[in-house]
């Protein structure tokens, strides 16, 4: 007996443990066969995605505080339409978190509405911006004119894109939700979506502590 107890655990050095099949922990992520690592493929990707973004912006960051302090600064007086955007983004973080909140409750219609709420809110919110940018240039700061006029042209573009790739995004977990294809056993577009929408807003808040406050 005892030769075969040292059989078994001799086979069993180096097995991965495995994780049950289903959803696990409430994250929506509909189950599945069993996984030797306990996080799905798709939201390994996207903390790559967010990780990436991260050091992308922080390298910008810290090229504008080096620059910051150069004799030629000269400071640029930002419109106050750059707060009721940022405002609008802080809403759009709630309604998709709202969304979030009633697929697990398996509320597919406050679903589909916060959803839709959220991909209206983004859309204006990147209008605000282009707006933003057009009272810069008419008040005379172009992104080749001074440097911190030019690092807010160059930030608010970069992250306005990013916003873009996140609305699109959400289009598409705005088709599953219409398609029926989403509920509280099975719900990771939404959480992953909302995950990179919440991430994007820390992103301008710290870009806009970054551009009016230092």
């Amino acid at each position: 007996m005892a030769v075969i107890t040292q059989r078994e655990s001799s086979r069993n050095i180096g097995v991965p443990p495995t994780w049950p099949s289903g959803p696990r922990g409430g994250d929506g992520d509909g189950g599945g066969s069993e996984s030797s690592f306990p996080v799905s493929s798709k939201e390994l990707a996207t903390w790559f995605l967010l990780t990436g973004i991260g050091m992308l912006f922080g390298g910008f960051a810290s090229a504008y505080i080096v620059l910051r302090g150069v004799p030629s600064w000269e400071s640029v007086h930002l419109p106050s339409l750059v707060w009721a955007n940022t405002a609008l983004l802080l809403i759009s973080s709630v309604t998709l978190e709202k969304a979030r909140r009633a697929v697990r409750k398996d509320n597919i219609r406050a679903l589909r509405q916060w959803l839709m709420a959220t991909g209206i809110i983004g859309i204006v919110f990147v209008a605000g911006q282009v707006e933003v940018w057009r009272k810069l240039s008419a008040a005379g700061t172009y992104l080749s004119g001074n440097l911190h006029g030019s690092f807010f042209y160059v930030l608010s573009g970069m992250h306005a894109v990013h916003i873009l790739g996140g609305l699109i995004a959400l289009s598409l977990v705005i088709r599953k939700a219409w398609a029926g294809l989403l509920n509280s056993g099975s719900f990771e577009p939404v959480r992953l979506c909302a995950t990179y929408w919440h991430f994007m807003g820390g992103v301008w808040l710290f870009l806009l502590l970054l551009l009016v406050v230092t």
